[in-house]
């Protein structure tokens, strides 16, 4: 790395603590590392866009109401050192598309717009806000 400078660009990421630690760990990684950039949380409505373009590139629809549940699902989310972020979108949308399998091998009826459609109840189970006024 260091031979090679001008041709080499490494770039790590993590968690902000974690990160710290690690370039800390050894005396010679500071030097190397000159520029740490720290990006902010995605905010509630970024991680429904985020889950919405997710949807989308896989030939998903969101419910209205499915969006409003959502963003009230990202904006209760616990944002500790654990929070993946970008991450919670793509883990999100991947339960929610298993729910929504689940959901609709039970039905059984096979229309198209319910083979697409993602509903509030395809929601991760950590939801607690489902109610019949949100269609939980």
């Amino acid at each position: 790395m260091e031979d090679h400078r001008e041709q080499v660009v490494v770039i790590v990421a993590g968690y902000t603590g974690e990160m710290a630690r690690f370039i800390a760990s050894n005396p010679g990684l500071e030097s190397r590392f000159g520029r740490t950039i720290e990006f902010p949380d995605y905010s509630a409505d970024e991680l429904v866009r985020i889950t919405e373009l997710l949807a989308g590139q896989h030939d998903y629809t969101l419910a209205e109401r499915t969006r409003s549940d959502l963003l009230a699902y990202y904006a209760q989310m616990e944002r500790d050192e654990r929070f993946g972020n970008g991450r919670a979108a793509r883990r999100t949308f991947e339960t929610m598309v298993a729910e929504h399998a689940n959901r609709v091998a039970r039905s059984g009826t096979g229309i198209e717009e319910e083979l697409t459609t993602l509903l509030p109840e395809d929601l991760p189970d950590e939801w607690t806000d489902r109610s019949p006024a949100t269609g939980g």
